[in-house]
């Protein structure tokens, strides 16, 4: 603990006081914010979880599919087929406040079909890829904003864990200590003025 270095004199001892106890409200809310942030985390981060293993699954699906329809036609008409997008996706960002995190919400606009080309040598199965891979990409982009949302929050827990540390460990018990330290020196000026104004007493009384 080190000392803070200010005159020991009530006026500073009352201005300590005044700070130690801001500092131990201030110490409180923060650590209820920190537990609140933790175990919104953690609910965010199992839901985070299990998304993602949807979105795995679905997109491991999508490529299965269109790894058949490769198979079933040759590259020249498959590159043929997909070389001018039928369709096209507009991306929009809306931020919202979660436990003082501004965490992203992704919309998305599709315009258009992804079935642009003709169907005379081109297999079946191409279609429902892209289908498929169309509908997977609301999810990817949810999956997107909440592994963002994960990481902004970790972030801001460690923030305040740091704040938190740094008035337990840090800020409150120098302060405490100052405090012992000016009223201990207070106590011994109160001594010795009284021990003078005794002598005083007694000069006066013998003469």
């Amino acid at each position: 603990m080190a000392r803070i270095n200010v005159n020991p004199n009530r006026m500073e001892l009352s201005k300590l006081k005044k700070r130690l106890a801001v500092a131990k409200r201030g110490h409180k809310l923060l650590k209820d914010k920190q537990d609140a942030l933790i175990k919104a985390f953690l609910e965010r981060a199992r839901a985070g979880k299990e998304l993602r293993e949807r979105v795995e699954a679905e997109l491991q699906e999508c490529y299965g599919t269109f790894a058949l329809s490769r198979a079933q036609t040759t590259p020249e008409i498959l590159e043929q087929a997909l070389i001018f997008p039928g369709a096209r996706c507009t991306l929009s960002v809306d931020w919202h406040n979660v436990m003082s995190v501004m965490v992203p919400q992704y919309d998305v606009k599709q315009e258009g079909n992804p079935v642009n080309y003709g169907f005379v040598s081109v297999p079946l199965l191409l279609d429902v890829a892209l289908e498929q891979f169309s509908k997977l990409i609301l999810r990817l982009l949810e999956l997107a904003a909440e592994e963002k949302a994960i990481r902004l929050m970790a972030g801001e827990i460690e923030r305040t864990r740091r704040r938190v540390n740094a008035l337990e460990y840090v800020m409150i018990p120098n302060l405490q200590e100052t405090i012992r330290y000016i009223s201990m020196k207070l106590d011994e000026q109160e001594r010795s003025t009284l021990s003078r104004l005794m002598k005083i007493k007694e000069i006066v009384r013998s003469a």
